[in-house]
């Protein structure tokens, strides 16, 4: 029995995970977790995420359970997903962390913790999403640089960061099939006279709106004709579920950096 901890387990995502945990018999939700004043701490997480009473009550930090669980799962910020990945690291606890926005310093620093503990990292959790980006890999290195590429990625309006994390893996996916720095041609925004589209050039734009789950489509346009790849998400659940099959695969595995390639076999 893996027994998991959930980070912001009465938020948006962690309440989800948090509830599909019981789906799964080789998982056991031993500990959840907010930040310091939430209103709900020391309440029953069961009560709060809606599956009844568990016995566990709801703590106001990591350091608090860590001690009682095997492996801890965060869909938090950045800042929260570091200081959590510091705290797992240094008692030797596993990792999933699905929270996006790292800039490249961060990544390192994650890259350097994680020398110590096995973590699963993926900027989206869904089996769906994943098996598309070893699809987009295929398509554009048979395309190559005939086909011009943009991909479109809309979330709903709380979302903090932009573009998604997952349109950027799928940028650099597509930018590394094609052999190109994705530093150098990836194209945020267009306004104005900008003159025509560059042979190189990967464009990324972003929606916010309403409460859109996720949406990500890459369109290879082509002079007549174009291909276009779309993944809907229509429910968070599909994360959280993502997230506990990480949870899953990762407990046991040698120390190091995972993603949901390997989680899925995909590699």
């Amino acid at each position: 029995m893996i027994r998991i901890a959930v980070a912001g387990a009465a938020g948006r995502m962690g309440s989800r995970i948090t509830a599909l945990s019981k789906e799964h018999k080789e998982l056991q939700l031993a500990g959840a977790f907010e930040r310091k004043g939430h209103k709900d701490i020391g309440k029953d997480i069961g009560g709060i995420v809606g599956i009844g009473d568990t016995g566990i009550k709801l703590a106001d930090s990591l350091e608090s359970i860590i001690d009682n669980v095997d492996l801890v799962i965060s869909f938090t910020t950045v800042e929260a997903s570091k200081e959590h990945l510091k705290i797992a690291s240094s008692k030797g606890k596993a990792m999933v962390i699905g929270t996006t926005g790292f800039t490249k310093d961060d990544l390192k620093e994650v890259a350097k913790l994680t020398k110590k503990i096995p973590c699963v990292m993926a900027s989206n959790m869904s089996m769906g999403v994943n098996l598309l980006l070893k699809v987009l890999q295929d398509i554009a290195r048979v395309l190559g640089d005939a086909y011009d590429v943009e991909i479109i990625e809309a979330h709903h309006k709380m979302k903090k960061d932009a573009p998604s994390g997952t349109a950027l893996k799928m940028a650099q996916v597509i930018a590394d099939a094609l052999k190109r720095d994705l530093d150098k041609v990836a194209v945020y925004a267009r306004k104005g006279i900008i003159g025509e589209r560059t042979q190189k050039e990967i464009g990324i734009q972003t929606i916010r709106a309403g409460d859109i789950v996720g949406e990500h489509t890459v369109m290879f346009g082509g002079l007549g004709e174009r291909i276009e790849v779309t993944h809907k998400v229509s429910s968070r659940d599909t994360f959280a579920r993502g997230a506990l099959r990480a949870a899953k695969w990762v407990v046991g595995k040698p120390a190091g950096l995972y993603d949901m390639q390997d989680v899925l076999g995909l590699k």
